[in-house]
């Protein structure tokens, strides 16, 4: 068991940190207050390689490892979570699905852009009665001559209103079941591709979310991903373990930030003569906080080096496991850091009650805490 992060894993860490800092930190207020996505951070990242985390390096990307995009992650979670899907959704949610699952033509065609930032990705799957049950989805394909024809409508999709490539999930016919879901490459120019709603939300406010709307939307043959029929359900479970993995390292980032603003605030704020870092039952808070946070990079992690190392039976277990804890947790730490602030920590003054509202969604996407438990106790059988 070595928990030492590589030299190339460090620096990563590092160089994600700081740009983090620099160039994302200044912007997270405005785009919380706001609701929106800064272009310039786009531009920014471009330079940095980070865009391309998702995709393999023959296809011009960074992927070497998984363990490394959790650690990005992380960081970047820790200083806007939004900003942290935005890049995710692209990285992970559109791209890296085309580099597991779609042809070497595709791949070819898509992933160089991809990873450059040329274009921007985002995957729909979610529709509005169709969530966790995702077989269930009610988006048609129809195979027409040398093309498939789209209809149906996409709904709390990160990255809808900013993409320029979607990965696309569509049934063949609902009476197939599993059997007929398919998914696409479609891009935003397809004739009858439609950006619609920009959802308001609750927290990561920065990350713009939205429906995509297709009405008769041509997409050609050669954009079903892998080229083969019926393999949507193989597609979407494959790449489900990391998502949950990657969401869960977005929570342990978003919990980090507000434990460590809750041990400044602690140390500087004073009550009956002495800082409140000095009374037992916030030592308790924080001390509990910290393991909690710790526990739930190490499930992380240890999952994700189960990922690398091929033992994948184990590492979807993990997945579980990490997605539920870490997210849990992250509302629980997130709660505590706006208690132990006390009346300031409701007011925007403090960054503690972004936490909060950010860290809420981590238990609801990705599957649900529930699906999670049941996911768990399947293997136990």
């Amino acid at each position: 068991m070595n928990f030492d992060l590589t030299d190339e894993q460090k620096m990563l860490k590092e160089t994600v940190r700081k740009f983090s800092e620099k160039e994302i930190a200044p912007l997270v207020e405005e785009m919380d207050r706001e609701e929106k996505f800064i272009e310039d951070l786009w531009e920014k990242a471009k330079p940095l390689g980070t865009l391309g985390m998702g995709i393999p390096p023959e296809y011009g990307g960074m992927l070497t490892d998984y363990l490394s995009f959790g650690l990005m992650g992380e960081e970047q979670g820790r200083v806007d979570a939004g900003v942290a899907t935005v890049f995710g959704a692209h990285s992970l949610l559109c791209a890296n699905n085309i580099a597991r699952n779609g042809t070497e033509q595709q791949k070819k065609k898509y992933l160089p852009i991809l990873a450059s930032g040329e274009r921007r990705g985002c995957m729909g799957l979610t529709e509005p009665g169709a969530g966790s049950d995702a077989v269930s989805l009610k988006t048609r394909a129809k195979k027409v001559g040398n093309e498939y024809i789209l209809n149906g409508t996409k709904t709390f999709i990160s990255n809808a209103p900013i993409a320029d490539t979607a990965v696309i999930y569509a049934t063949l016919d609902p009476s197939l079941g599993a059997k007929g879901l398919c998914a696409f490459i479609v891009e935003k120019d397809f004739p009858g591709y439609t950006v619609g709603r920009k959802l308001s939300k609750m927290g990561l406010r920065s990350s713009p979310t939205g429906e995509i709307v297709l009405e008769d939307c041509h997409v050609p043959e050669e954009n079903l991903l892998g080229g083969v029929e019926g393999k949507g359900l193989r597609h979407m479970f494959s790449g489900l373990d990391i998502e949950r993995f990657m969401w869960g390292c977005l929570a342990i980032g978003i919990a980090q930030a507000a434990f460590d603003a809750s041990v400044k605030y602690a140390r500087q704020r004073e009550q009956f003569g002495q800082p409140i870092f000095n009374f037992q039952m916030i030592q308790d808070k924080l001390a509990t906080m910290l393991v909690e946070i710790e526990a739930a990079r190490l499930l992380a992690y240890k999952g994700l080096t189960c990922w690398d190392q091929g033992k994948l039976e184990e590492a979807r277990m993990l997945a579980a496991q990490a997605k539920l804890y870490a997210c849990e947790m992250a509302v629980k730490v997130t709660g505590e850091a706006v208690h132990i602030h006390g009346g300031y920590g409701y007011m925007k003054e403090f960054p503690v009650e972004k936490y909060m509202r950010d860290a809420k969604v981590f238990p609801i996407g990705a599957g649900t805490t529930e699906v999670q438990k049941l996911i768990i106790a399947r293997y136990l059988r």
